[in-house]
């Protein structure tokens, strides 16, 4: 029998587990993703995230997040802010603001309160964009970039720029976005030779120069309504490519979030909801 929450940022939802309390060993926490996340004979998510105690220094907590499939990534941008409001919510912490220790580095959430101390958004430093072949990871020359160059699948080629948010995204420019055979093309990226570790594939279509429109095929996920990390990396993508400025509002599937690239620091800032969806017991076997 296990506790869990189940909260969305924007339609990306994920089930919490409070390993504080529940005190699942993390070798089961693959299993259990699987299980809670199946849509028919679990919970139903996009996958499985864990607050845990930070095992480094200077944080105050640990984030792993696990795909519906099992395999763990290195941060989720609508995860985390679910994660900071959860944190607070269930008096886990009384900061609105405090160091997340995850896979892609330290990611520092900042909740916005109304005036009753009520959350109503989260800003979150993503930190900063990464470029290098190296640092996606993507075959080829590991110290250059990849930006707006020509990338074959499917019988068709794109022009691709990507980024590493401590977790590999592709980036696409199309015209438009919802002509794109998602379901058909997402795993052929994905799973390309290219991107030895897989990768998480975004088709964007520019709107304006400060308003950008996206669909996700995510890693280990398949097509998600939205994805933080994605839409930090298109807006760097976007900008580097001259498509964009350095703030925007990027339309996903399940709603919409601010993106600022940060010329002092280089950071990317995300701002956007974290909603609670269901308290409930888990029962089944994992």
């Amino acid at each position: 029998m296990l506790r869990f929450t189940k909260m969305e940022g924007l339609g990306n939802d994920y089930i919490y587990l409070n390993n504080f309390a529940e005190q699942v060993p993390e070798e089961r926490l693959p299993s259990l993703a699987i299980a809670v996340s199946d849509r028919h004979f679990g919970v139903g998510s996009d996958g499985l995230i864990a607050i845990l105690p930070p095992t480094a220094d200077g944080h105050d907590f640990r984030f792993r997040m696990f795909n519906a499939d099992g395999s763990e990534g290195e941060m989720c941008g609508n995860g985390i802010r679910c994660f900071a409001r959860y944190c607070y919510d269930r008096g886990l912490t009384s900061k609105t603001s405090f160091k997340v220790q995850t896979l892609a580095g330290t990611i520092i959430p900042e909740l916005r309160l109304d005036q009753s101390s009520r959350v109503v958004g989260v800003r979150v430093d993503m930190g900063e964009p990464r470029l290098r072949r190296s640092e996606i990871p993507m075959v080829g020359p590991g110290e250059e970039q990849v930006v707006n160059e020509p990338f074959t699948v499917d019988g068709r080629t794109y022009q691709i720029t990507c980024v590493s948010m401590g977790n590999p995204h592709v980036v696409i420019d199309v015209d438009d976005v919802n002509a794109v055979d998602l379901e058909r093309v997402g795993p052929q990226i994905e799973r390309h030779p290219a991107f030895p570790q897989r990768i998480n594939a975004h088709f964007v279509q520019v709107i304006s120069p400060t308003e950008l429109k996206m669909r996700t095929w995510e890693r280990g996920s398949g097509i998600t309504l939205a994805c933080g990390t994605g839409a930090s990396a298109v807006l760097v993508a976007s900008h580097l490519t001259g498509r964009a400025e350095r703030s925007a509002l990027i339309h996903l599937p399940g709603g919409d979030l601010t993106i600022e690239w940060d010329r002092a620091t280089g950071h990317i800032f995300m701002t956007g909801p974290a909603t609670y969806v269901c308290d409930g017991v888990f029962l089944k076997p994992y």
